[in-house]
């Protein structure tokens, strides 16, 4: 068990961060207890790699490497998960008329029909991550994360186009 000290240091730094916890477990998981159980599994491997932080890294870095590693983990275990029916449960109807909301749902849609690994990149892109601290949390190069941010983007637009015509 960790020394006291360091009890706070890890709670203050998740109470500092749960922000990218959940924003991550809302990303990867549509149901509730789903989401609470990612968000339990995330908070439980930072726990035990606490002890590992490298501290050439902010904390916000070392969170998102771990939280999307457990994220898509466990999204890929999770016996439940069927696409069919998640991409039911959110189609939304787009008319010439949509409002930015309906535009942002649209978005979050196509983002979440994503592969995992480029989801956690639109993911740190929309959080407005520099290519450098994307690649840094996900281990990849800087080069790698800017041609896969092209190619989803052109993805996205792609989809965008589609429903418009």
């Amino acid at each position: 068990m960790a020394p006291p000290k360091e009890d706070k240091v890890f709670l203050s730094v998740i109470e500092q961060h749960k922000g990218i916890i959940y924003k991550i477990a809302n990303s990867y998981c549509h149901h509730t207890e789903d989401r609470k159980d990612l968000i339990q599994e995330i908070i439980f491997q930072l726990w035990r790699s606490f002890d590992r932080y490298n501290d050439q890294y902010k904390y916000s870095t070392w969170l998102y490497r771990i939280a999307l590693n457990v994220a898509i983990s466990f999204y890929r275990k999770d016996s439940k998960h069927n696409n069919a029916h998640e991409l039911t449960a959110d189609i939304i109807v787009v008319t010439e008329e949509a409002t930015d909301m309906e535009q942002l749902q649209l978005l979050q849609r196509f983002i979440h029909e994503l592969p995992e690994l480029d989801r956690a990149i639109m993911l740190l892109y929309l959080e407005e991550k520099s290519y450098k601290e994307i690649a840094d949390i996900l281990g990849l190069t800087e080069t790698n994360i800017a041609t896969k941010i092209n190619r989803i983007k052109g993805k996205l637009k792609t989809k965008f186009s589609t429903i418009h015509t």
